[in-house]
């Protein structure tokens, strides 16, 4: 397998309804697999594509019509006013993490392989999955057990983990899965590990706060009429996606006009959430759990 196969590729950019002259928003970039197929529809339009992860470079697209920003996309309308682009046609965020990190041993990203706890998808970035286990207080480890894996045990994990750093540091994978191995639920092993990982990496990466941070952003930066398309892989992320479509907020009273009417940024395209078919999933088993959302701004 390459860098990464993108899921719903099809639905996600017909998704955008890129006009030939448009200017389009990949913040995911990946492995360029969105991208290049965005960038086909393209005449005078351009492509700005954002990752911070280094590898991504690996994959640029040799286009004048593209530009890489090598940043986190919460930096989406600082980068966009750089390059004169304070306003594009549409956005598409692929939230999955790619199968190059999943499949690659020294990033730390899967309990199939021994090595580092990492979890860093910027690598520049000084706190990394070992910092977390090895310093967070235990109460606050539960939080990130709780809040990101949705493990109904958090407490009784952060317990074990605090318990078998007092006599030594956690420092590789296989450490940290050893403390866990009291508290899998049989015939579900698989499930729960990729839980608990799933947790650490939200928390290292940021990634529900950055989130946020740039779907606020697209409601400046997409014009009226324009697209915002969003592949969500776990029911944290697609609530958030969902809300924010829906009320212009994550949470509290939406704001209506005298009518009695949401004023709400952007309305749903898909009242139903697009997913894989079983086609897809044969061929890409990372797709089973993709979710698509798509909306046109206001």
């Amino acid at each position: 397998m390459g860098y990464h196969t993108p899921v719903l590729l099809k639905e996600s950019v017909e998704g955008l309804q890129i006009k030939p002259d448009g200017i389009y928003v990949d913040v995911t970039f990946g492995g360029g697999g969105h991208s290049k197929e965005i960038i086909k529809y393209l005449d005078k339009g351009k492509l700005v594509a954002f990752d911070q992860d280094d590898d991504a470079q690996d994959n640029l697209i040799d286009d004048k019509r593209f530009v890489f920003v090598n940043h986190n996309f919460r930096f989406l309308k600082n980068f966009l006013k750089y390059h004169k682009l304070e306003k594009v046609d549409g956005l598409l965020a692929d939230l999955g993490v790619s199968s190059h990190h999943f499949d690659n041993p020294d990033r730390g990203f899967s309990f199939r392989f021994e090595g580092e706890l990492d979890m860093r998808m910027n690598q520049s970035a000084t706190m990394s999955a070992k910092e977390v286990v090895n310093n967070y207080e235990e109460e606050k480890l539960a939080k990130v057990f709780w809040e990101y894996g949705e493990l109904k045990n958090s407490r009784k994990l952060a317990r074990a983990v605090v318990e078998q750093r007092k006599t030594k540091k956690i420092e590789t994978i296989k450490e940290f899965t050893d403390i866990l191995m009291p508290y899998l639920p049989k015939h579900a092993e698989h499930k729960f590990l990729a839980k608990v990982f799933q947790a650490l990496r939200i928390e290292v990466n940021r990634e529900i706060e950055f989130l946020k941070d740039m779907l606020l952003q697209t409601i400046d930066t997409i014009k009226p009429g324009g697209r915002l398309v969003v592949i969500t892989y776990h029911s944290l992320e697609d609530r958030i996606v969902k809300n924010f479509i829906r009320d212009g907020q994550f949470e509290g009273e939406v704001e209506k006009d005298f009518y009695g009417n949401k004023n709400v940024p952007f309305k749903a395209v898909n009242r139903k959430v697009i997913v894989p078919d079983e086609a897809e999933i044969e061929i890409n088993n990372r797709a089973r759990s993709a979710k698509l959302r798509i909306a046109e701004r206001i």
